[in-house]
């Protein structure tokens, strides 16, 4: 078996090193591709590897093709967007991703931004305090529980909504389950979202729910971009001068976002979720940890396009 772990934003060398042990104590080949920048440079290396891992990097039909060999690849991560399930699948390739590996990087990462906003972005001005705060927290996956367990250290009083998430699980972590999404909005001063881009959330945060914020509203978000309606959103900051808007994830507009509200919004220049040394680690050391299992005892736990 060859493994491959291809990277256009290499894994930390401490990963790699560690990815290598794990792949070359279970008998297979390990194979490096790291800081490509042409995808021609991916469907060569892909040829002949029965396993790949892999961080945001797009593995679409064409790499499917490319790699006859394939039989199960790894998105060291949660989010799995950039992976096209439906041509692994008819592929005949598993496709895993590597959930809560990442959850406390993107977790602190929220109160960062968080306590950049409620502080005027360190302006020189006087902010807010988050004790005594509602947050609201949008999913509860592994990122929405660790947010919450942080929140709690703040004093924050912790609201969720998830659709597939029973209201008896959020309650049991200590958190107030609402009935609808549209309560979690009314009732919190900062909402945090975590949900993945699919067909029903992309574009579902916008002016509807958004208006619905208390004054002096914060929105974070460290999930995709993809799930913001942006037209919707800087209308209602046009319209609503103590809204406050920080994420992770430059918008597509992000120029107008920047230009038009330089005191309420906030994007890093990359996706810094799980840009921590641990996270890069830990998410690493799983996936290869999991091509492992998947090949020695047929483990499919984390699979994404069953």
């Amino acid at each position: 078996m060859k493994v491959l772990v291809a990277t256009s934003k290499p894994f930390a060398p401490v990963a790699v090193n560690g990815i290598r042990q794990i792949v070359e104590k279970a008998g297979y080949e390990f194979a490096l591709l790291e800081k490509y920048t042409e995808k021609s440079a991916l469907l060569k290396a892909v040829a002949d590897v029965d396993a790949l891992i892999i961080r945001s990097d797009i593995i679409d039909n064409e790499v499917f093709d490319a790699a006859g060999n394939l039989k199960i690849v790894v998105r060291a991560g949660a989010g799995y967007d950039n992976v096209d399930l439906a041509s692994a699948t008819a592929h005949g390739v598993c496709v895993m991703n590597t959930p809560g590996q990442n959850a406390n990087a993107v977790a602190e990462l929220v109160f960062g931004l968080m306590v950049y906003a409620i502080r005027n972005f360190y302006n020189g001005t006087s902010g807010i305090e988050l004790l005594g705060k509602t947050l609201g927290i949008h999913a509860f996956g592994n990122v929405g529980r660790n947010v919450a367990r942080i929140a709690k250290g703040f004093g924050m009083d912790v609201y969720a909504y998830d659709a597939y998430c029973p209201k008896e699980a959020i309650e049991a972590a200590g958190v107030h389950a609402v009935d609808c999404v549209e309560d979690l909005y009314s009732k919190c001063q900062v909402v945090s979202l975590h949900l993945p881009a699919t067909d029903e959330t992309k574009g579902s945060i916008g002016k509807k729910l958004v208006s619905l914020m208390p004054k002096k509203a914060v929105l974070v978000n460290t999930a995709r971009k993809e799930i913001i309606n942006e037209d919707e959103l800087i209308q209602l900051m046009q319209e609503r001068d103590d809204l406050k808007f920080v994420t992770d994830i430059q918008p597509a507009a992000f120029k107008k976002f920047e230009e038009a509200f330089p005191d309420r919004y906030f994007s890093t220049p990359k996706k810094m979720g799980a840009q921590t040394s641990e996270a890069n680690v830990n998410a690493g050391l799983a996936a290869a940890n999991q091509i492992v299992g998947f090949f020695k005892d047929g483990c499919t736990k984390f699979m994404v396009n069953r």
